[in-house]
């Protein structure tokens, strides 16, 4: 029974070992995507925050 059970934990510290190396080789994807996300969600800001100026520019030289 001891036999089995001493098995039965080198396969499963073998396969984690596996699965960490595996996330080990993606691991700068993720930072990867919140960069282009991070820089996209700036560049709707700036277009947002323009049309917004330009606005009330446009509408405070109605003002009288």
């Amino acid at each position: 029974m001891l036999k089995v059970l001493i098995l039965l934990q080198l396969a499963v510290l073998t396969s984690y070992d596996d699965l960490r190396a595996a996330r080990r080789d993606e691991r700068g994807s993720v930072s990867t995507e919140h960069v282009l996300w991070a820089v996209a969600v700036i560049a709707i800001v700036g277009i947002v925050v323009a049309a917004v100026t330009t606005y009330v520019k446009s509408q405070a030289g109605n003002i009288k």
